[in-house]
Parts: C-alpha cells; sequence; structure tokens
C-alpha cells in the first residue's frame, strides 16, 4: 500500500549547533606585548655570564684555598688512613708505630746495601758489553751469534727499555786491557735468556769484533748555576734536571736515569724527610714551581751511606708512574764503567740552588760549567786531604768565583761525548759556596753503577 511521505517542519536551527559557553570569572583576554629587543637579550646574556663567571672564580678560590691548606696540613701532620687520625709528621717513619697497623712506618725511605757484583755492564767511551761470572770475571760479549733480541734483553738487564741498538766494534781498535782480554759469545739459539746465562766463554772473538750497546736515546738534546756564577739554562737543554720538593717547597735537584728512576743524594733524606707521600719530583720546568709534580713510591738510600763524611752519598727515588718522555723531560745516560775521564775535562752542572752563600734559591734554572779536578790534587793536604774518599770527585775553578750551592744538592753534574750527555757526579758537599781552593765534592756515579743497576733490578720486580 502506498503512504504519504511526511516532509519535514521547516527550521532554522543549525544542523550542528554549539553549545554556547557559559562565561567564566577570572578569565581574560592577554594584552598584546611588544617583542623583547636586541638590547634587552643582550642584557640578559651579561647577566648569565656574570653569573657564571662569579661561580667560576669562585670555585677557583675554593680550590686554591683548598690545595694550600691540604699542603700545610700535609708539612705538619701524617694522616692514618686505617684509624682517621692525624699525627704530627716527625712521628712518621721514627721507627715506632703511631698509626694502627703501622701504617705510619710503611711508606719510608729505606737503605739497601749491595753485596753482590751486578753481572752485566757496558765498558769504556766505547760502550762495549761485558757480562760477569764468579769463577771467570769480566769477559767482553763477542759479536758472535748477536741477534736484535739479544739486544733487548741486554738493555733490560742494564734498565733501559727505549730504542736499544747495538753495533759491533772490532777487536784490534780496543785498549790493550781489552783487546788481551777474556772473551764469551752467545750461544746459538739463545734469545729471552739474561745474557749473563745465555754465554760460553771463548779465547777469541770468531766475528772478531765485540757487542757495543746504545740502550736508549738518552743524553740527547735538540740544541746546544746556583750555582753560584752561572748563567740563565733553559730545561730543554738540560732534561734530566728534576726539582725534588718536600712539602711544596724546594729541597735538592736530582737527575732523571730512566723514565721512572731518578739519582739523587742521600743526605737529601735526613731527619724528618723520610715519608714519600711528602715528596714530589717536578720535571719539564726552568722555572720552579710548586704545582703539580710526580708522586713517588719508592726512596732508596745507600745502605753504606756515612752522614758524617758524606760518603756514598747517593740515593735512588722511584716515580710512581713514569714520566712521558719529550723535548723537556728526558733521562741522562749513565756513565760507562772505565770512562776514562782526564783532569780539566769540562763538565756541566745546573740546578736551582742558592745564587751566593746563605742566599735564596733562584727562581730559574742555572748552568755552569767547570773543571774536572785530578783526584790527588783534591785529596792533597792543601784542599780537601784525607775527606775524600773513592767515592767521591771534584770538580770547580781553584780560585773560586763558581761553584754549585745549598739547594742544588743531588743535582748532576754531566759530560757530553760527541753526542750524549752523561751523568758523572751528584752535587754532594763543599767547604761554603765558590770560595777559593775549596772546589765542590761530587759522589762518583762510575763507583755506583753497581749499586744503581742493582736497586733498579730488585724494586722493578717489586
Amino acid at each position: 500500500m502506498w503512504t504519504s511521505a511526511q516532509v519535514p517542519e521547516d527550521s532554522n536551527r543549525p544542523l550542528n549547533p554549539r553549545q554556547a559557553a557559559a562565561p567564566q570569572p577570572g578569565r581574560h583576554r592577554k594584552p598584546m606585548t611588544a617583542p623583547k629587543t636586541q638590547k634587552d637579550k643582550a642584557s640578559k646574556r651579561k647577566k648569565v655570564l656574570f653569573t657564571v663567571l662569579t661561580v667560576v672564580i669562585l670555585l677557583g678560590i675554593l680550590v686554591t684555598a683548598a690545595y694550600f691548606i691540604k699542603q700545610l696540613i700535609d708539612s705538619k701532620y701524617f694522616f692514618c688512613k686505617s684509624s682517621v687520625k692525624f699525627i704530627p709528621i716527625d712521628k712518621a717513619c721514627d721507627g715506632e708505630n703511631d698509626c694502627r697497623g703501622g701504617e705510619d712506618e710503611i711508606t719510608c725511605v729505606a737503605s739497601f746495601t749491595v753485596n753482590t757484583t751486578f753481572p752485566v755492564r757496558l765498558t769504556t767511551g766505547r760502550q762495549v758489553l761485558q757480562v760477569y761470572s764468579q769463577g771467570q770475571g769480566w769477559r767482553s760479549v763477542c759479536s758472535d751469534n748477536w741477534t736484535e733480541q739479544n739486544t733487548k734483553t741486554a738493555c733490560e738487564q742494564l734498565g733501559y727499555t727505549s730504542k736499544p741498538r747495538s753495533t759491533s766494534v772490532p777487536v784490534n781498535t780496543l785498549v790493550s786491557s781489552l783487546k788481551n782480554g777474556r772473551f764469551t759469545a752467545i750461544k746459538p739459539g739463545i734469545t729471552n735468556t739474561p745474557i749473563h746465562q745465555a754465554t760460553i766463554d771463548h779465547s777469541v772473538c770468531k766475528s772478531g769484533s765485540v757487542v757495543s750497546l746504545a740502550c736508549s736515546d738518552c743524553g740527547e738534546v735538540g740544541t746546544l748555576g746556583r750555582i753560584v756564577g752561572g748563567t740563565d739554562a733553559f730545561i730543554e737543554d738540560w732534561p734530566w734536571q728534576v726539582s725534588l720538593q718536600q712539602g711544596g717547597h724546594h729541597t735538592c735537584g736530582g737527575s732523571l736515569v730512566s723514565p721512572r728512576w731518578v739519582v739523587t743524594a742521600a743526605h737529601c733524606f735526613t731527619g724528618s724527610k723520610k715519608e714519600l707521600s711528602r715528596w714530589r719530583v717536578v720535571s719539564g720546568r726552568t722555572y720552579i714551581g710548586t704545582l703539580g709534580g710526580s708522586y713517588v713510591d719508592r726512596i732508596i738510600l745507600n745502605g753504606d751511606y756515612d752522614p758524617v763524611r758524606n760518603d756514598y752519598d747517593i740515593a735512588l727515588m722511584r716515580l710512581s708512574r713514569p714520566i712521558t718522555v719529550g723535548e723537556s723531560r728526558k733521562p741522562v745516560c749513565l756513565p760507562p764503567n772505565a770512562f776514562g775521564l782526564l783532569a780539566s775535562t769540562s763538565m756541566a752542572v745546573t740546578g736551582w740552588g742558592y745564587l751566593e752563600e746563605n742566599g735564596k734559591v733562584s727562581p730559574s734554572l742555572q748552568k755552569a760549567f767547570i773543571p774536572l779536578i785530578d783526584q790527588a790534587k783534591c785529596s792533597s793536604p792543601s784542599l780537601y786531604g784525607s775527606a775524600i774518599t773513592q767515592r767521591m770527585i771534584c770538580a770547580g775553578l781553584l780560585k773560586g768565583g763558581v761553584d754549585a750551592c745549598q739547594g742544588d744538592s743531588g743535582g748532576p753534574l754531566v759530560y757530553l761525548t760527541s753526542s750524549r750527555w752523561h751523568l758523572i757526579g751528584v752535587v754532594s758537599w763543599g767547604v761554603g759556596c765558590a770560595l777559593g781552593e775549596k772546589p765542590g765534592v761530587y759522589c762518583n756515579v762510575e763507583e755506583m753503577l753497581n749499586w744503581i743497576h742493582t736497586v733498579v733490578e730488585v724494586q722493578n720486580t717489586k
């Protein structure tokens, strides 16, 4: 059935009417504001920058103050970590346990006496390698069967690891004592065995030559004191020179002989100077400074050191970490045995010591060139007489005027060969500074080589 469609009524209402928004009290349209000008932005940046700069300055002041407070405390007290207390620094390393577990007696200066012969050495200016055995004595090592690995092994025994190299020296060019001496050679196929245990004796060298070693690039400088009567120096020309500082104050000099070992004088560690944490080794600086420096984990005095006569006046310091070798930090070479230096040979002495007797430390490194004095002359009644022992050498002008002085103690007396500087002496003692007929007295490093090599070998295993 058909039905009629219903037609919707006309309406003026929209199809999707919006709900009328009820007015809410407190809500108003934001007023229009002008954009910020460049001047306002710059002013805000300045305020932020000023605030940051102020904070940085305050932090710097706090850090600096904390550093100097720590330096002051360290100079007066030793901190016992185990028992969490401070004790006067003079009680550290005094032979009595003042901290729990004897903590204050552990990190102290030690002494070491050598009763054996170190079995490897270099001799004469030709740097000829020799080995020692109880029954046969010293024998020069032939070039027969010698390899690059043998070179590395021998240099490691001598305490060097940087750029070791060897050359062959014809036997007929040696001094008579070596030319007619005993010989030995490496057993075929031996590489990593210690050199003195890897040889077999020979009456002559089949190769007709012996081994000469250069175990590192020690003693080389890029160019070519107080030192009373000296002149200003640059550390790049004397890169082995270091400052030994206690409580932030320069106390003695010293010489880098490897990236981790410093040779200095035993008398630098007398009295209350035996606690290791108080010492820093500052290297690589022309102008003496107190910030930074290397920590020390060993100080070894020669066990025969006699503080009354200043005999055997030598010590070794081991740095906690090796220094980074560079233009301003580089070891000096130890001398070979029987170097054969003659009287009047020119030597160089460097340091930051007093510029005059009873004066003050020099702010910049000083150098002076002085002649070696004949041993017989130095031990004559007109100079020092019986006070001079075999472990001492003298250098300086007999008329006076140039000399090492207080603060130079432990520093280097060095000699230049064709291309390398060698450590000949360690500043030890003297009467006054730069006085006539009273030259400087130095510990004779050549006489101490056996002790130096033995200490380094023993301590490097710890």
